[in-house]
């Protein structure tokens, strides 16, 4: 064999290896493509079923504290009718203590600017007041 014909396998063989190596980029580049956006379109569709589940749990947080808040009003409310039932029972047949709050009231509100006048004692011994509030 001669040295041209040597040459011109290797050159040869050169050009056949670009030609296969273009193929092949032609080939696998849109695929590459391809594939990529496929995992962008999975990962953008985790993303979307992750902060709808995040929304549906803080959701519901939500309405566990409402109904948590709510179960606790109940309860307050239930005392506070105990407690009134309680004062109320305490208070009944005790028309002293009654006055004697009623004044210690009348005071506390002239105290901060409002202004009485009393007029004569009613029917079951307690003070009829007139209140005129100016502020």
């Amino acid at each position: 064999m001669t040295t041209q014909n040597v040459t011109l396998k290797s050159n040869l063989i050169v050009i056949f290896t670009i030609v296969s190596v273009i193929a092949s980029l032609a080939f696998i580049l849109p695929q590459y493509g391809v594939w990529t956006k496929t995992l962008n379109g999975k990962a953008q569709l985790q993303e979307a079923e992750y902060t709808r589940q995040v929304a549906v749990l803080e959701a519901q947080a939500k309405k566990d504290s409402a109904q948590q808040l709510a179960e606790a009003e109940v309860i307050r409310a239930e005392g506070v009718a105990r407690a009134n039932k309680v004062i109320a029972g305490s208070l009944k047949d005790n028309k002293e203590y009654l006055q004697y709050l009623y004044i210690q009231n009348l005071e506390q509100g002239s105290e901060k600017g409002n202004k009485l006048i009393m007029v004569p004692i009613g029917l079951d011994g307690t003070p009829v007041p007139t209140f005129s509030v100016d502020k």
